[in-house]
């Protein structure tokens, strides 16, 4: 194979983890909120401010992403209480819900706007050369950002299968009004909901700013990736997410040589639609 496809396969991969983190998060508020979330992307973005503001300040760039990440969640639990719990209470119908969660969009960017400005700008790191690994460049960000998403993907998993709200979520995801007459707190796995998907989003927000510029638009244009890997996924299934995340990321990068960077959008936007007219439910069984 040659090595120009084996690099950007690796470079893909890297993104994969960005796309997974926040495709998982995004998967979940469908799957047990019933909510196709269009701010998802700007939350991302958010995510990476918030963590390029605390590293602005000096403070180290990992205790910046766990800020930013509590930030975020605390926007989100925000738009829960103010939006999400009052449109579930009247019984919105699914387009008021994507009409909403785009004007949040359009508010969280120009607010991000409003802030920091519009320009690009590079978190406070040391600048560190591109190790050789057997004629491929990988850059110290890349290997960090897989293996962070790996530990948080682990995490993921274990919270989903080995504990009492993990096992609650499943439970509402699978059958709402089953699990109300099951006793099951829904306020509560709401809460966890939208704690669990601001940490990952946040998370993928400033992994991405690791790997490139951080900039008012990035979550926007992630969203499109991010929507194809939760429907390719299978919706409500963060497992299948996760795996079509990688599929999209590295299929994107490695596409770049005849379609050009610039397309790169393109990819996810017909790996949607084929998996739309050949399999509607995904390459995975839907919830979790």
């Amino acid at each position: 194979m040659d090595t120009q496809i084996i690099q950007l396969i690796v470079n893909g991969i890297a993104v994969g983890s960005i796309i997974a983190l926040g495709s998982v998060g995004l998967t979940l508020t469908y799957g047990i909120l019933r909510l196709s979330n269009f701010a998802h992307g700007d939350f991302l973005t958010l995510g990476a401010y918030l963590t390029l503001f605390a590293n602005s300040l000096g403070i180290n760039i990992w205790l910046s992403m766990v800020l930013a990440t509590v930030g975020t969640v605390l926007a989100m639990l925000l738009s829960e209480k103010l939006l999400w719990s009052k449109m579930r209470s009247i019984r919105a119908n699914s387009t008021t819900l994507i009409i909403i969660s785009i004007g949040l969009a359009l508010f969280l960017r120009n607010g991000v706007i409003l802030i920091w400005g519009g320009k690009n700008q590079n978190y406070d790191l040391p600048i560190a050369p591109a190790l050789d690994i057997l004629g491929l460049k990988v850059t110290e960000n890349q290997i960090l950002v897989l293996a962070l998403a790996v530990v948080v993907i682990l995490a993921l998993h274990y919270l989903l299968q080995n504990t009492k709200i993990g096992k609650a979520m499943r439970a509402v995801a699978d059958d709402l009004d089953l699990a109300k007459v099951s006793g099951i707190d829904v306020d509560r796995v709401v809460l966890w909901t939208w704690v669990i998907a601001g940490t990952l989003t946040s998370l993928g927000g400033s992994m991405y700013g690791l790997l490139t510029a951080v900039r008012p638009n990035m979550g926007w244009f992630l969203i499109l990736p991010l929507f194809a890997s939760v429907i390719l996924g299978g919706i409500g299934n963060p497992y299948g997410a996760i795996a079509a995340a990688f599929i999209i990321g590295i299929v994107q990068e490695a596409s770049t040589p005849w379609l050009g960077s610039q397309y790169k959008q393109g990819i996810a936007l017909l790996i949607m639609i084929v998996v739309l007219l050949i399999r509607p439910k995904g390459l995975f069984k839907g919830t979790m």
